[in-house]
């Protein structure tokens, strides 16, 4: 088996300004670039898991009584919010 005699990739020859991520591994969640978030109303949650069904990137969480948002992955696209048959869920602006 022949060896080559040059590596595949040299990191070092990239300048520093230039594609971060081409560089070193970096993890953006979803939930970094969110502009609304949901919000559940405990009360009128009735636990009927619609918002659980839709949710494109399954971020609703189940809880005791109530299902809930994992705000780390929600990107907040406010399909729960329209589907859900109790008006449970709101979605509020992100504050900074």
């Amino acid at each position: 088996m022949k060896r080559q005699s040059k590596p595949l990739f040299d990191a070092t020859t990239i300048p520093n300004d230039l594609s971060p991520i081409a560089t070193r591994l970096s993890t953006m969640l979803t939930g970094d670039w969110r502009s609304l978030r949901p919000v559940v109303d405990r009360a009128k949650c009735t636990k009927c898991a619609v918002c659980w069904l839709n949710c494109p990137v399954q971020c609703i969480v189940e809880k005791a009584a109530w299902f809930d948002v994992n705000l780390a992955t929600c990107k907040g696209c406010g399909i729960c919010m329209v589907e859900c048959p109790h008006r449970a869920i709101t979605m509020i602006e992100e504050s900074s």
